[in-house]
């Protein structure tokens, strides 16, 4: 049913985790840096591809991709094989957590009473991000590894 939208929200999805890797980093510069303006600007961006991001994941993993339909139709047998697995599990699991953290350090921020407390909660926030999606990524040769740039 929704099979022919499988390969455009595939390639959005792909190449959207560069545009939310690099905000991240950009955010966490621009905190270093300690260019408050940039940094929540950054800090903005990265939080708005990181929740695209989660909405393309969704619908691949829930709607359009049919590796995902036939992974969760065989769950148990999927745990047994590393590929199916990262998919599954070792792929959401760490970008969930790193769109939270992401949300988390913004909120944080803004509430901070000193410009250094708001740059640090942007620091730490954002370096958890940027760990959990590395961490995340399909990385080629890695199980269920995926091309850097997908055309």
């Amino acid at each position: 049913m929704f099979s022919t939208f499988y390969a455009p929200v595939l390639f959005l999805h792909s190449w959207g985790r560069w545009i939310a890797l690099v905000a991240a980093v950009g955010t966490v510069l621009a905190a270093i840096r300690r260019r408050d303006g940039a940094a929540e600007r950054w800090g903005l961006i990265a939080m708005t591809a990181l929740d695209v991001q989660m909405l393309l994941g969704l619908l691949l993993y829930f709607l359009v991709s049919p590796n995902m339909q036939e992974i969760l139709a065989h769950f148990g047998d999927a745990m047994k094989d590393s590929a199916s697995r990262f998919w599954a599990v070792e792929h959401i699991t760490p970008m969930f957590a790193a769109v939270i953290s992401a949300h988390v350090g913004r909120v944080l921020a803004r509430n901070a009473k000193t410009p250094g407390a708001k740059r640090s909660r942007l620091l730490v926030a954002f370096g958890v991000a940027i760990v959990l999606m590395i961490v995340g990524m399909p990385w080629p040769g890695r199980p269920g590894g995926r091309p850097l740039f997908r055309m």
